[in-house]
């Protein structure tokens, strides 16, 4: 590397050594968590994440108090999590319980167990729970309009959200950890529960025709096994949907399956096991009762609706995907400033887009350059797989095939389509990411991945011509490989490349 960039990339390095670091410990009625965050305050990247399935709420309808062994594990866990947040010279760190603490008669031994490692912990209502997990949705998918249904180990929170915020909420002691004892009282008897308390809340019939978006490790768990079982080719939970008759049928799969079937799909948690059947009815009930049209999972839930929260309204109108991607390219580029300039210069060709695709194009921009440290004959492919599993939110699965196949084109790649992306997006709409990526192609090779070539030249899509238009003074930089790089997108359009000095 050269000096100049040596000395470019100290200022960022220092930059991102010097981003806060926040964390919460979330005390929940199956797991107790550390997630430590760094990065943009829209959208703080996840530094550290571990958690301990301590069970606190799974004795809480039988003896009404925290049994012992999960009281013990999770005084270890927190006492681990403390020691852990001070190592990694956390700067604040927050300490939140929800339903098993709150509802067990010695709840108050494990706030006085945290309180002596350090951590003072605020203990959630339930409808602070259910906001906290409403804005975590809203945080990861901005427009979301219709009933967010966040299930824990001792509770279920309902959340109605719409045009960016949180509107009614209401928590059920629906929790996975209480369901079984429910459901032994007989057939029916769970159904005619849910159907009682979401009548007496005046839930019934809300969800009408709209989402439901699934928050907790249970219902994330169901996600997980049906992308096993339809082969699903990409695996990214976030705004993966289940329909209603889908639902049905992993209800009726799930009775059929052996615990070794279960044990062999991927990533799916052996504690969460046991529960799965009770989660899956449960979702089923709701869903009737609510009368939603179908299920969208969400990745983000009440720790990062705890996040959201803190944000003003300016930085909460951010976009997360544009955010994360310049952060990306912030980080893995050469130079910082080219993603958004990129964008405004290629996007004259593109000016019928509308937004929702728009946004999409930007962000492939800002990750245009994540792939220059790879092998160059891997390149390509780092660029696709950064575009697919990129911890990004705010896009389905149809977009990262898009982003995916700009950047698989941009960074050297064939016009053609590899393994997922024609799976997740039709063939028109990958064509024209294609397109996107030849015109960022063209781009970072005039400029060499610096502002001031762009800022002074522009391309024009007209009767017939692709035309790159150049000041005299930049002349010279019109070499083959632009050249050839020109004719490529302009044959990709259908047109003649022309220079304008």
């Amino acid at each position: 590397m050269s000096l100049a960039n040596l000395l470019s990339a100290k200022p960022r390095q220092a930059e991102v050594a010097d981003e806060p670091r926040l964390a919460i410990i979330d005390i929940g009625s199956n797991s107790v968590r550390l997630v430590v965050y760094q990065g943009p305050v829209r959208l703080p990247a996840i530094l550290f994440n571990e958690k301990v399935m301590a069970g606190l709420g799974r004795s809480l309808s039988e003896t009404g108090a925290i049994e012992p062994a999960s009281l013990k594990l999770a005084c270890s866990a927190l006492q681990r999590f403390a020691r852990l947040a001070r190592e990694m010279q956390v700067n604040e760190l927050r300490t939140v319980a929800t339903a098993a603490v709150r509802d067990a008669s010695n709840g108050h031994e494990l706030i006085a167990a945290a309180r002596r490692y350090g951590l003072e912990v605020e203990l959630l209502a339930g409808e602070e729970e259910a906001m906290a997990s409403g804005f975590g949705v809203l945080s990861g998918i901005p427009e979301a309009d219709g009933v967010v249904g966040d299930l824990g180990g001792g509770s279920l929170e309902l959340v109605r959200v719409v045009a960016g915020t949180v509107t009614d909420r209401v928590s059920f002691p629906l929790g996975v950890l209480r369901l079984g004892a429910i459901r032994a009282q007989g057939k029916g008897v769970l159904d005619r529960t849910v159907a009682r308390l979401i009548a007496e809340t005046g839930w019934t019939g809300r969800g009408k025709g709209l989402p439901f978006y699934l928050v907790g490790g249970s219902w994330r768990s169901l996600a997980k096994l049906d992308m096993h079982l339809t082969a699903y080719p990409l695996p990214v939970l976030h705004q993966y949907t289940l329909s209603l008759d889908r639902i049905g049928e992993l209800t009726r799969a799930l009775a059929d399956l052996s615990k070794a079937e279960l044990k062999a799909v991927p990533d799916l948690s052996s504690a969460r096991l046991p529960t799965l059947d009770n989660a899956t009815v449960l979702l089923g009930s709701v869903l009737k009762h609510l009368g939603s049209s179908g299920t969208v999972v969400s990745a983000y839930g009440l720790r990062e609706g705890l996040l959201f929260q803190r944000l003003s309204r300016e930085e909460r109108q951010q976009d997360p995907l544009i955010v994360a991607a310049r952060d990306e390219g912030r980080r893995l580029g050469r130079f910082p400033e080219h993603g958004d300039l990129l964008d405004r210069w290629i996007a004259p060709l593109f000016a019928d887009e509308p937004a929702d695709i728009a946004r999409l194009r930007h962000a492939a921009c800002l990750l245009a350059d994540v792939g220059w440290r790879a092998n160059p004959e891997f390149r390509d492919e780092r660029g696709m797989e950064i575009g697919l599993h990129g911890n990004w939110v705010g896009v389905d699965a149809r977009g990262r095939a898009l982003i995916a196949q700009a950047l698989y084109a941009s960074l050297g790649g064939k016009m053609n389509s590899p393994e997922p992306l024609g799976r997740l997006s039709g063939p028109e709409a990958l064509r024209r990411a294609k397109l996107w990526g030849l015109a960022m192609r063209l781009g970072q090779r005039l400029s060499g991945g610096v502002a001031a070539p762009l800022q002074r030249s522009r391309l024009t899509l007209s009767d017939g011509t692709l035309a790159l238009c150049l000041p005299p003074e930049d002349e010279a930089l019109y070499g083959d490989t632009v050249a050839r790089r020109h004719k490529a997108l302009a044959a990709a359009f259908g047109c003649q490349p022309v220079l304008e000095v």
